[in-house]
């Protein structure tokens, strides 16, 4: 009894509540358990405390590893660096050099064209025929930041970076300090910009325009694809001028921001970054027949005089089927034609003969053919400092076995090989040179672009000078009587040698030609006009037109370059 009476004492100090009684799932309070009502408070467990105390101390750790390599370890090369980032070096740009013709005519030069710019924008001449001799630059670019990543103007193409040595300027820089806020505390010249040095080309502006618009005139009303033009001084190799179409605009690529008027040239079928003067290899034709002459003249085998007949066509027995011989074409029947009278009309027949042979008449034969066309640089480099030059071929029976295995060299091949086609290739500046070198009666001079400057000459094995003038006569002759007579213009004294060849797996185009120097008494400059790609099968102008187009051009504008010309030296 005694026990029960005590645990009921244990008790008697709770005190019951009447909802305690009578609480049960319908008379819950109505807690806002989002804010906490209702929930039993718990303490924080102390391993809490000790794990934040413990990545505390980690990050305390590695702030003071940090702190020493930035002051002890690495204090001193830090300092250099602050200090340069404290001393900013802004650069002070100078100009490229100005480029101008043999008659100090800007032809590059520079412009301040926007005041946000700090260097000077190229300009170029706007006239027709110079973008490939002149080219174009980029210039000094900066990244986001505002810091120049490129500081010198990058030259892309043509004198600009031929001659980039030379024109490329010496850029200066102003060191400037700033403080903690960007703010300018001082600033020097350390280097002072050096402008780039002057370069003069040896071109003509005047000639090279007229040039330039006849050929572009030629392109699109005749559909011509594409053109070549070069005049070189036979004494000293200036390049008076030398003219590839089509073109790129110097203009456009240096200075446009416009992706489309730069995408047209890529786009472009007549590939206008091409420079055909040194680049570009084609069919020869009739105009390496002089030289056929003049190996023939050396070797004996033929006399000014010799008269051999063109009725238009030969006959050649064929050893594989006899009924059936092979027919070489003139273009046109001649008649009776001496040596002179064969390279003023052109004739085949005459150069069938001479090259190959035909009944009494001895040819030189493929191996003296080379030799003599070689001899005047034809097929080979010409020396002039242009990127790009290529050789050209001259087709021999080492050539053919190369390309037609187990096919022998023919007599065909060699008449083939007399009038300049078959796999005779050559370049426009090779042209000009080996008629520079016929002109001056066996000298060849290396081509140049600087005016004035000294070229290198080769004389080349002896041949009588009779000879020589047997070649000036037939050749002034094709301009007053023959293929070339539309550049028989009063007050001039012209000679040339025109060619026409063939192109096309279904002979459809032609390649013209027009080479030739004057004046005829005392020669003193080469020419050669090309016109590629043109509609065969027709009547249409060719290159002795576009050089009459130039010629008439140039004295409508009281240019007199071709008519009052300097005496050599």
């Amino acid at each position: 009894m005694q026990w029960i009476f005590k645990k009921k004492k244990t008790y008697s100090h709770l005190e019951i509540h009447p909802d305690e009684v009578l609480l049960d799932s319908r008379n819950i309070p109505e807690f806002n358990i989002h804010q906490m009502e209702g929930v039993i408070e718990q303490h924080i467990p102390r391993s809490n405390f000790m794990l934040l105390g413990l990545l505390l101390v980690v990050f305390a750790c590695i702030i003071l590893v940090q702190l020493f390599s930035l002051q002890v370890s690495h204090g001193e090369e830090f300092f250099v660096k602050s200090e340069h980032n404290r001393l900013s070096r802004v650069p002070l740009f100078a100009d490229r050099g100005v480029v101008y013709d043999r008659n100090g005519n800007e032809l590059i030069w520079n412009s301040v064209v926007n005041e946000d710019i700090p260097y000077s924008l190229r300009q170029y001449i706007a006239e027709p025929g110079f973008s490939h001799i002149l080219g174009y630059v980029d210039y000094p670019a900066k990244d986001s930041s505002g810091n120049y990543w490129r500081r010198d103007y990058e030259p892309k193409d043509g004198v600009e970076r031929w001659m980039n040595d030379i024109l490329q300027p010496v850029h200066g820089y102003t060191l400037v300090e700033k403080n903690a806020l960007s703010g300018v505390e001082s600033d020097a010249i350390i280097q002072s910009p050096l402008s780039g040095m002057n370069v003069t080309l040896s071109i003509d502006a005047d000639v090279q325009s007229a040039l330039g618009e006849s050929l572009q005139y030629m392109i699109s009303e005749y559909g011509y694809m594409a053109g070549a033009a070069t005049v070189m001084d036979i004494y000293t190799g200036e390049m008076i001028a030398l003219v590839s179409m089509p073109e790129y605009s110097s203009d456009v690529l240096a200075n446009s921001k416009d992706p489309e008027k730069i995408g047209i040239y890529f786009r472009d079928p007549g590939k206008p970054f091409l420079n055909r003067v040194v680049s570009g290899l084609y069919t020869p034709g009739s105009i390496v027949k002089p030289f056929l002459a003049l190996g023939a003249l050396a070797e004996g085998i033929v006399e000014p005089s010799k008269v051999i007949v063109s009725t238009g066509s030969i006959e050649i027995p064929n050893p594989y089927f006899p009924d059936k011989p092979s027919i070489f074409k003139d273009w046109k029947a001649h008649g009776a034609v001496d040596l002179r009278d064969a390279i003023a009309v052109s004739s085949n027949i005459y150069f069938y003969a001479l090259g190959g042979g035909y009944k009494d008449q001895p040819g030189l034969g493929i191996e003296r053919i080379e030799k003599y066309v070689r001899m005047f640089g034809i097929g080979e480099k010409t020396g002039i400092a242009v990127p790009g030059e290529i050789f050209g071929s001259v087709p021999n029976p080492q050539w053919k076995s190369e390309r037609f295995a187990g096919d022998p060299w023919r007599l065909g091949d060699t008449y083939h090989t007399s009038i300049g086609q078959y796999g005779f290739q050559v370049t426009p500046i090779q042209m000009v040179r080996a008629v520079a070198g016929l002109a001056r009666r066996g000298v060849l001079v290396e081509p140049t672009l600087v005016h004035n400057q000294v070229s290198k000459e080769e004389v080349l094995p002896f041949i009588d000078n009779r000879h020589y003038q047997v070649i000036h006569e037939g050749m002034r002759q094709t301009v007053t009587d023959g293929t070339a007579r539309l550049i028989n213009l009063p007050g001039t004294s012209f000679t040339a040698k025109t060619g026409t060849a063939e192109v096309g797996t279904q002979k459809k185009f032609v390649n013209s030609w027009l080479v030739g120097f004057f004046p005829f008494d005392d020669p003193r400059y080469a020419f050669t006009v090309t016109l590629e790609k043109g509609p065969g099968g027709g009547v249409v102008p060719n290159a002795t037109f576009a050089m009459q187009k130039a010629l008439l051009s140039m004295q409508e504008d009281d240019v007199r370059f071709f008519f009052t010309v300097e005496k050599a030296d």
